[in-house]
């Protein structure tokens, strides 16, 4: 099997030790992939020396950070073959916006898509010039359940833009299938990080599986997405979260 081995793989919102993007990364890597990572902080660079992989600073609302940034990898490494758009819903430095829909103003509508839609959208426009020219690419975006699948009081926004990020999958996936290129999501449920709330881990505790996921095994999924053995699946929503949102009953009775 070919897998990623040899691959360009750039990986977005990588900062934190305990996240997915920096699982994703090392998984990436561990399989053979050439990879780039990159988040708004310094700390990028902490992650690249435990990897030994490429990093570069960018704040990826910002379109001529996104510019530099894969002229950064494609000096660094060569074009972006597998793109893993990652980075979304909080940025570091910065409080998350929670709030009903009916009480947020539009600058807080239009941060939390730039966010949580836009940042991915600048990252594979940039990204699929290459891609389409050499007839091969694997753009996976981090969506969620929250959104596509279901609803959390407070976070309207945050899941309006997931389901986005699900539409522009589906959207780019006509698009550039006929280029060789294939665009998935990967929607995670419960996964214990370093933000995960002390109410987010007794919900994943009451899954089927009886406990929440690991970064890493997120990162399994978006390695299987971005093989070169996944030729064959594109526009879907690969769901990783316990069994949860097949059960009706989410609590013991």
């Amino acid at each position: 099997m070919a897998g990623v081995a040899g691959r360009v793989a750039l990986i977005t919102g990588a900062g934190s030790a305990e996240g997915i993007g920096f699982a994703i990364a090392r998984a990436l890597r561990d399989a053979g992939a050439r990879v780039a990572i990159t988040a708004t902080t310094a700390r990028i660079h902490d992650r690249a020396a435990e990897l030994g992989v490429h990093a570069h600073i960018a704040d990826l609302t910002r379109p001529d950070d996104v510019a530099a940034l894969v002229a950064s990898v494609e000096t660094a490494l060569g074009p972006v073959e597998i793109l893993v758009n990652n980075a979304g819903m909080v940025q570091t430095g910065e409080p998350m916006i929670e709030a009903d829909a009916a009480d947020m103003g539009d600058a807080e509508w239009y941060r939390v898509m730039e966010l949580n839609l836009m940042t991915a959208v600048r990252t594979t426009r940039a990204c699929l010039p290459a891609m389409r020219k050499a007839g091969r690419g694997r753009v996976v975006m981090m969506s969620s359940v929250t959104g596509p699948m279901t609803a959390i009081a407070g976070q309207a926004a945050y899941g309006a833009g997931k389901s986005a990020m699900m539409g522009l999958v589906r959207g780019l996936a006509l698009e550039e299938g006929p280029r060789g290129i294939t665009v998935n999501g990967v929607g995670p449920g419960w996964i214990a990080t370093a933000s995960s709330l002390p109410e987010e881990i007794i919900a994943g505790n009451h899954t089927p599986i009886g406990r929440p996921g690991t970064p890493a095994e997120v990162a399994h999924a978006v390695l299987m997405l971005a093989a070169d053995e996944a030729g064959y699946m594109t526009g879907q929503l690969v769901v990783v979260d316990g069994g949860n949102t097949i059960q009706d009953i989410k609590v013991a009775l």
